[in-house]
């Protein structure tokens, strides 16, 4: 049980037509450690298969750059069945099974034969025969044992109590001189390290439906802060372009309509933006970018909604609005900038195909080409935003990538990127101060029985615990959950993105738990999405609208993580890298399975206050306006079951009086 169970290697897997694939991943091992990787792998397999599987390892990594173990992937249709159609010896055992089927479901996943959920490189585990070995974990796990996997690796079951976490996943956590994207990408082709993104490796993506909530509650509160609209506003007659119709970007035509706004979104990749066409995220499609600004004026006329998709290049986009002078209100950029030389971006005056050449036989000229091509795009932007246009970062390490190609400007101090970039990251300018700093953020759950009148009921649960007239963000939510059905928004599993706040997501999990009690609905998965107010330290996005200089600090999301795993989440999981990339973030999340029992409602009483709380008091520390009276708040409600240290807050005249004597920084 400890080992693959196979008694015949299975055979030699066919590749669906139409789906996507990934590009080939840089391989730059030397011949030593090309060996290395191939006996790495093998690991898996049992010895007497071990001649057979050697030469066909060392194939996949010359020509795909990572061994996948492709013909260990099971045969047919990977998605999320209902829970009682997994074995397993625990409840938590079989929903993991369903959670990590989901990721891997054609429909969802970006690369799904590559194990690659969303954001280019965002996998569940590295290969096919780590997902055997952790499935095969799962079906046997008790409720007295922890699975622990390690950058995809399943170490094993370990002995624990029942209020333990199931599973404890980590990935990607380089020791801190060797965290950079080089040295990642060495230790990935020898088989050692995981990129997990964020939901990905944690086995909680539930589809773009995530993001669009965040991309819907940045487009209305940007409106509201730059735009001069009123709380009870949308964005009618407004107009917004972006880029990015990917796993982690396929959001912004459906939450620009949604917020009642023209969305233009340029995408290179004609099979993404099929899939969106086919999923109703988008509604229409241009070829020319005179027939993309052609749709979009039309419905600016009418004042209604319309996401429209042009199949060509961002900066072919923008060439066109700067030359034609045409007004944009709303301007970002979504493609996977983490990830910027390795497919997440594509250069300018080179299609979709030529990149996917390049990246396999040119690393050194797709580089050079994606540098020219971010230098434009920057140029473009700065002449937008002089003409009165918004641009915000949507925290896909946007900015710092046009940092890295040799744009010093964008950087605040023109010389390094400690104080942040010229234009403001959307964390910095809107979620942050409006939404992270008073603990709202990502919630999420999975009906895990499949049904959608469970997602239907959870729904009318959630609505009843929102009072709309506390907060403009309340009323937003609100309105969110009551049109989610309307709103299609689902894809895979039977799922839900909710942003709320510490007392919300406690209120609709308890409610929630009383509901599988009661027998209306069967068990759900909480979790979160790890872009929030407390489960990251990311200084590029999560972070950035924190001034004390702990932006570059890891500790919140490790705490964070530890604090879950003590207070008995199902599932808790810490990354290296997140949405902005190795180096750039570290994020840490759960998930946590709802059985109706008196047991989950103890741990939800501690845990989800806790995972909120732990970002708020961060951000109050750092002086953050919000959050300094959401502290006072809680501090005065729970009174002498918990205390959160509050700041003395210096007068910023005294400080500027200071009298800095001879010293001269260097």
């Amino acid at each position: 049980m400890n080992r693959l169970k196979m008694e015949q290697l299975p055979a030699k897997k066919e590749f669906q037509t139409g789906i996507r694939r990934a590009p080939r991943r840089e391989l730059n091992l030397t011949p030593r450690e090309m060996r290395l990787a191939v006996s790495n792998a093998l690991r898996y397999i049992p010895k007497q298969f071990h001649a057979e599987m050697a030469q066909e390892f060392m194939d996949e990594l010359i020509e795909r750059g990572r061994i996948y173990g492709y013909r260990f992937r099971p045969e047919g249709k990977i998605f999320a069945k209902p829970v009682e159609a997994y074995q397993g010896k625990t409840l938590e055992g079989k929903a993991f099974q369903l959670m990590m089927d989901n990721n891997l479901d054609f429909d969802v996943a970006l690369y799904p034969y590559e194990l690659v959920t969303y954001g280019e490189t965002g996998q569940v585990c590295q290969n096919w025969m780590q997902y055997l070995l952790i499935q095969q974990y799962l079906r046997e796990m008790t409720d007295t044992q922890t699975l622990v996997v390690m950058s995809g690796h399943p170490l094993g079951l370990f002995p624990s109590k029942k209020e333990s976490p199931r599973v404890i996943i980590t990935n990607s956590l380089m020791v801190g001189c060797y965290d950079d994207q080089e040295n990642w990408k060495r230790a990935a082709a020898l088989g050692v390290a995981n990129y997990g993104q964020m939901t990905a490796g944690g086995w909680m993506y539930i589809g773009p439906q995530g993001i669009v909530h965040g991309t819907y509650n940045t487009l209305l509160n940007a409106g509201r802060l730059k735009l001069g609209l009123g709380q009870e506003e949308d964005l009618k007659g407004k107009l917004f372009i972006s880029s990015g119709l990917g796993g982690m970007s396929g959001a912004q035509g459906k939450a620009a309509h949604i917020a009642g706004a023209v969305g233009i979104i340029a995408e290179v990749d004609e099979s993404r933006i099929k899939t969106r066409l086919t999923q109703g995220w988008v509604d229409a499609v241009a070829q020319t970018k005179e027939e993309a600004f052609a749709i979009a004026q039309e419905y600016l006329n009418k004042k209604e909604a319309k996401a429209v998709a042009f199949h060509g290049n961002i900066v072919d986009l923008l060439e066109y609005a700067v030359e034609k002078n045409i007004f944009i209100h709303l301007l970002s950029d979504q493609t996977s900038c983490h990830a910027v030389y390795d497919g997440g971006y594509c250069p300018w005056k080179i299609s979709f195909e030529e990149r996917t050449r390049m990246l396999a036989e040119d690393k050194a000229g797709f580089v050079e080409a994606v540098n020219r091509s971010l230098r434009k795009h920057y140029e473009l932007i700065k002449t937008l935003v002089s003409r009165g246009s918004y641009f915000f970062d949507y925290g896909n390490s946007f900015m710092k990538s046009v940092f890295d190609a040799g744009v010093k400007e964008i950087a605040k101090n023109g010389e390094n990127t400690l104080e942040g970039f010229v234009f403001p990251s959307y964390v910095e300018d809107i979620l942050g101060p409006e939404l992270f700093d008073y603990g709202y953020g990502p919630f999420r759950w999975v009906c895990l029985s499949g049904k959608k009148e469970d997602l239907q009921a959870t729904d009318r649960a959630a609505m009843e615990c929102i009072d709309p007239n506390r907060r403009g963000q309340d009323r937003d939510n609100y309105i969110w959950i009551r049109d989610a059905q309307k709103n299609q928004l689902v894809v895979g599993s039977q799922a839900r993105i909710l942003y709320q706040d510490e007392q919300g997501r406690l209120k609709i999990a308890l409610r929630f738990n009383e509901l599988v009690r009661e027998g209306k609905i069967g068990p759900v998965m909480l979790g979160r999405d790890h872009h929030d107010t407390g489960g990251t330290d990311s200084p590029f996005r999560e972070t950035s609208n924190i001034k004390d200089g702990s932006n570059v600090m890891a500790d919140m999301a490790t705490q964070c993580f530890a604090g879950n795993a003590a207070r008995g989440m199902s599932l808790v999981a810490l990354h290296n890298g997140g949405g902005t990339g190795i180096g750039n973030a570290v994020n840490g999340g759960f998930g946590m399975v709802l059985d109706g029992s008196e047991r989950v409602d103890e741990i939800l009483k501690l845990s989800m206050s806790w995972d909120v709380m732990v970002g708020v008091s961060r951000r109050s520390w750092a002086g953050n306006k919000n959050s300094l009276n959401t502290v006072k708040e809680y501090n005065k409600r729970e009174q002498n079951r918990g205390i959160i240290t509050e700041p003395e807050i210096a007068d910023e005249k005294l400080i500027e009086s200071l009298i800095l004597g001879e010293y001269h920084a260097n």
